[in-house]
């Protein structure tokens, strides 16, 4: 975080003060610069550099609620502080990024920083806050707009491994495989260490069956980030079947009785041609798919039954990849036919999201 000047002349005393919270982060001693960031608001509780501090330390001691309640009050007395919309943005997006609210709320902090950079002249903060806007765009499905982000992003920082990273990740979200095999493969040209675009590259080669070329990608992301790339948990076919069926014996009764006109499959992968059949593609990491017209939805404006069967089909590779332990993978299972059968009965997105099934 880079020193900022309030807007208001502070005494020399509160200048040393505000020095020592800051050495204290930049060291490491995150409660000893909350506990002086905190001593400073104490004498003036509305003080946006201490606010600014004490945000920044509880987000790094990982109290995000109270970290961004503390930003939410720095911006209302410094609205156009441009580092703080920053960090309050990156919070959101990069810290509660499994909050699709929390990332909408930093996707429109992004909107506003863009506009004040753009004011102020300040190309290296307009440069971060498109990046940020690329990788909250990602996050929540909007590819598209997110390339226009980051595109825009690197014509200020053309060599930017960051923005290129995530610009590939885009591509490759989008369905354009080959574009995103040679993005990734320029990116270790440049950063021959960087575990994401080893990954992916092992997910690209997956796609076209090149196990050994996957494995050894995956080997190398895993070598590289450990924590990040565990090996996926593996359930085998039978248990793997199993854990279906046993997610399908749990929905709830009035649910079942449409099951039996339903077919139910697990495939390794989606194939192109789902992926692609819809407008924009849906993401090769899918976890399950439901195909079909809704319950509502199977007679026509002319009253004829849809001939085709309604069908789910779940993806075992990617569903052991995005789990941690063989309990989570069990409970993934079931959420995610529970997700399909949502759109069985009619629900959108947004109302599965809604009931914790997104």
């Amino acid at each position: 975080m880079r020193k900022r000047t309030s807007k208001q002349a502070a005494p020399s005393d509160v200048e040393a003060r505000l020095a020592e919270v800051a050495a204290a982060f930049e060291r490491g001693a995150l409660e000893e610069a909350l506990a002086g960031a905190d001593a400073l608001l104490a004498e003036a509780d509305e003080f946006p550099e201490a606010l600014h501090w004490r945000a920044s330390a509880l987000a790094e001691l990982g109290r995000l609620d109270e970290a961004l309640e503390t930003y939410g009050r720095a911006l209302k007395v410094a609205p156009d502080d441009l580092e703080l919309v920053l960090a309050a943005a990156e919070c959101l997006v990069a810290r509660v990024g499994d909050d699709r609210e929390a990332v909408e709320d930093g996707l429109a902090l992004c909107a506003r920083g863009r506009k004040l950079s753009q004011r102020a002249g300040d190309t290296e903060l307009l440069f971060e806050f498109l990046l940020l806007e690329g990788i909250g765009l990602n996050q929540v499905g909007e590819c598209a707009r997110a390339l226009v982000s980051l595109d825009a992003a690197l014509e200020h920082l053309p060599g930017a491994v960051e923005a290129r990273l995530e610009r590939a990740i885009a591509l490759f979200e989008l369905c354009r495989f080959p574009e995103a095999q040679t993005a990734f493969e320029e990116i270790l040209g440049d950063a021959e260490d960087e575990p994401w675009a080893h990954h992916y590259l092992g997910l690209l080669a997956e796609r076209r069956g090149d196990a050994k070329e996957a494995r050894r990608r995956f080997g190398r992301a895993q070598a590289l980030v450990p924590e990040e790339f565990p090996p996926p948990v593996e359930l085998g076919e039978k248990a793997f079947d199993q854990a279906v069926e046993d997610a399908v014996k749990a929905l709830p009764g009035h649910v079942k009785k449409y099951m039996d006109n339903v077919t139910l499959a697990v495939e390794d992968l989606p194939k192109d041609e789902d992926l692609m059949g819809e407008t924009p593609p849906l993401s090769p990491c899918i976890l399950g798919v439901f195909r079909g017209s809704p319950v509502g939805e199977r007679h026509s404006i002319l009253g004829t039954f849809d001939p085709y069967p309604a069908s789910i089909v779940l993806y075992q590779k990617n569903l052991e990849r995005f789990a941690k332990t063989r309990e989570e993978l069990i409970e993934q299972i079931g959420i995610t036919v529970m997700h399909e059968v949502g759109h069985l009965m009619g629900l959108d997105e947004d109302d599965l999201w809604q009931r914790g099934l997104d």
